[in-house]
């Protein structure tokens, strides 16, 4: 949960009225105003609920890159036109030419939608790993190495 004052996240605020307001803030910010109700510390079922909503934050999901060829060739297998097949799925047949020679991407809730219609597969979901560090490490110099900073 976050903090109302500072936005730090914490896993127990306080509430307080500071300037005349009531707020759940962290500890550090607690001491700003009248602490109301000290610390609540969330249940199992809150950190369990709390540790599933960071673990969706990590997936993304992703249209695979071969997509304009997919839908094309799945439409025409089927005997539909461009137009019929955005009368049937009610969008508009430019959208549908545009996915089709790749110059527009759909937004995940059409590639859904075309998923379903078609009986293909456009959306892939990767899951990062929230523990790696995306930095690598740099062998030799970086700007930082020659920039020098005067105080």
């Amino acid at each position: 949960m976050n903090c109302d004052l500072c936005g730090k996240t914490t896993e127990s605020l306080a509430k307080a009225i500071i300037e005349g307001v009531n707020l759940d803030v962290c500890a550090d910010c607690a001491k700003f105003g009248k602490v109301i109700s000290a610390p609540k510390r969330p249940s199992p079922k809150e950190q369990h609920m709390q540790l599933q909503k960071r673990e969706e934050k990590e997936k993304t999901e992703l249209i695979v890159e071969d997509y304009p060829e997919i839908i094309k060739k799945k439409r025409e297998s089927m005997g539909l036109t461009q137009k019929e097949f955005a009368n049937r799925i009610n969008e508009k047949e430019v959208i549908i030419s545009k996915i089709e020679t790749g110059a527009f991407a759909p937004p995940i809730n059409l590639a859904r939608k075309l998923e379903k219609f078609l009986g293909i597969k456009l959306v892939e979901e990767y899951k990062e790993d929230a523990f790696k560090s995306g930095r690598k490490s740099i062998e030799g110099f970086t700007l930082g190495d020659f920039i020098k900073i005067k105080k």
